[in-house]
């Protein structure tokens, strides 16, 4: 018999050697292996979340702050829009002293009466169609209620842009709402106007006989609110009370929230004060024009332009009569907060808002960014602007 070869001998030996698992060592390495990379993963997930999470809340906040900026802008863009009225310290081909010069600011909250909305105290709301104040006027402390603090109140009049009562109509009307006329007919100054919840029959168009077609008296009232939906939520919110009514009667709403995130609001106005040959302007005297012949280029009224530096109406300083009547921009200063906390970051910085505004650090963890604008009265520059 043929012995076996020795390679026969070791093949058992090898095929046990080749079905031999991983020694205990090794499973430990490669579990240590898979739980770094399984870390790393996590880790990993983590930050990109955390940021994404970062990367909503900023550009929450920069839209709430562009939306703010919107709202405010194209409201006092609409400001002093009156269709065809013109106060008689803007009619250029006015020949006398003009008589409607407001002499004191109105009360934006007065309390809808026959006895309180007088003939001049109406003209007053349409010859100043902004007003803005650092605290809460005080008629209006049972509208501008929550007001945060170091922010400020702006008050925006002008008339809507469509007509109500009308074919074609896109307006509606409502019973009680205070309602605006201005005429153009040529028997009816400029400076003729109806503001009143019924009536409008005395105002006429260009062909004097029929009336005119009348447009809703806007209103608004912008401040920060010092929370958004519930007293104490401390989400900063930029609201608004418009004129409307209730009981047939026009009184301010409860504000509605705007935009929340929007933690300061300061306003400053642009004021003119001078003519084009820097004469001041001085609506107690005739237009002195500087060529009487052609009557171009009135001297003692304003041309449009701000003059000087911006002001902001404070307490201390609350702005004129005189002031408010000449003012042709407005500046605005927003300060927008995200609505959630960013865990790591502490806001140190401090936001200058305005010319004489500088907020402190608030030293939490919300981010912040301020935004700015301004925004020219063409309703009011319009009227003063003359050939050079």
């Amino acid at each position: 018999m043929k012995a076996p070869s020795h390679d026969r001998l070791l093949r058992p030996y090898a095929a046990a050697a080749a079905q031999r698992g991983l020694t205990l060592i090794e499973l430990m390495v490669s579990i240590a292996i898979t739980l770094i990379i399984v870390a790393a993963l996590i880790t990993l997930y983590l930050n990109v979340s955390q940021s994404n999470r970062e990367m909503v809340k900023v550009n929450r906040q920069i839209e709430s702050g562009r939306l703010a900026v919107y709202v405010l802008e194209n409201e006092v863009a609409h400001a002093g829009f009156w269709e065809n009225y013109m106060p008689q310290f803007d009619d250029l081909t006015l020949t006398t002293v003009p008589a409607d010069v407001p002499t004191a600011v109105p009360d934006p909250c007065l309390a809808y009466t026959a006895a309180n909305w007088t003939d001049d105290y109406k003209r007053s709301l349409l010859n100043i169609p902004v007003q803005t104040y650092e605290d809460v006027p005080a008629g209006c402390a049972a509208i501008v209620t929550h007001k945060k603090a170091d922010t400020d109140v702006l008050v925006v009049r002008h008339a809507e842009t469509c007509f109500s009562s009308a074919a074609p109509s896109n307006c509606e009307e409502v019973p009680g709402r205070l309602y605006f006329q201005s005429s153009l007919c040529a028997t009816q100054t400029p400076s003729t106007f109806e503001l009143n919840t019924a009536g409008f029959t005395a105002i006429q168009k260009k062909d004097c006989t029929t009336a005119a077609l009348k447009r809703r008296f806007i209103s608004d009232i912008y401040y920060v609110r010092d929370y958004a939906e519930t007293v104490g939520d401390g989400i900063p919110t930029l609201v608004r009370s418009r004129l409307d009514t209730a009981g047939g009667t026009p009184v301010y709403p409860d504000p509605v929230a705007l935009i929340e995130g929007i933690e300061g609001l300061r306003v400053e106005l642009g004021l003119d004060t001078l003519g084009k040959t820097g004469v001041a302007v001085n609506y107690t005297q005739a237009i002195n024009w500087l060529d009487a012949t052609n009557k171009t280029t009135p001297t003692n009224r304003g041309d449009g332009s701000p003059d000087g530096a911006f002001v902001r109406c404070t307490t201390g300083t609350p702005c004129t009569a005189d002031q408010l009547i000449n003012t042709v921009a407005v500046k605005f200063y927003l300060l927008a907060r995200s609505i959630e906390p960013s865990p790591g970051h502490t806001d140190a910085r401090t936001y200058k808002l305005g010319s004489a505004a500088t907020l402190p650090a608030y030293n939490d963890h919300y981010k912040r960014h301020v935004f700015s604008t301004t925004v020219r009265l063409t309703n009011v520059t319009g009227r003063r602007e003359t050939p050079p």
